[in-house]
């Protein structure tokens, strides 16, 4: 197996445990206060692993350009979150969290027209049936 589809199916898990333990976590506050929590542990454990595996010199490599698209992801996790805890906080995880997946969807199309990447059956066939499945959730 591809070492990046063993990444992906580790990230998978974990996100899906993320949402349940999050929900859990926010009884007595808001989605916000929750979040804060959360990206403080983040922080700290990001810039520990960076240290442990010496990554810290490597920041040196980073280009403007560089900079700037990882600065515009950090702004689009931040909202990306933000809103994801606000609406799990409120709303059943299992419908939150299925309609957050199908961003895979704007990443699909953003890839294509971005990245130029292939765009084969079998992603239009996934794309559709995620498309699908949204419409079902989200479709009173």
């Amino acid at each position: 197996m591809d070492r990046s589809i063993g990444y992906a199916l580790l990230a998978m898990v974990f996100a899906g445990v993320t949402a349940v333990i999050a929900k859990l976590g926010m009884r007595n506050v808001s989605g916000d206060v929750a979040l804060v929590v959360r990206t403080s542990l983040i922080f700290l454990l990001v810039w520990g692993n960076a240290f442990a595996f010496r990554l810290v010199g490597k920041l040196q490599l980073l280009t403007g350009r560089d900079l700037l698209f990882l600065g515009l992801s950090g702004l689009t996790t931040f909202l990306s979150w933000l809103f994801y805890y606000r609406a799990i906080k409120i709303g059943e995880v299992s419908v939150v969290n299925a309609i957050d997946k199908a961003s895979i969807v704007v990443t699909l199309v953003l890839c294509f027209l971005f990245l130029k990447e292939p765009f084969t059956w079998r992603v239009a066939a996934a794309t559709a049936l995620i498309t699908g499945g949204l419409l079902l959730l989200v479709w009173k």
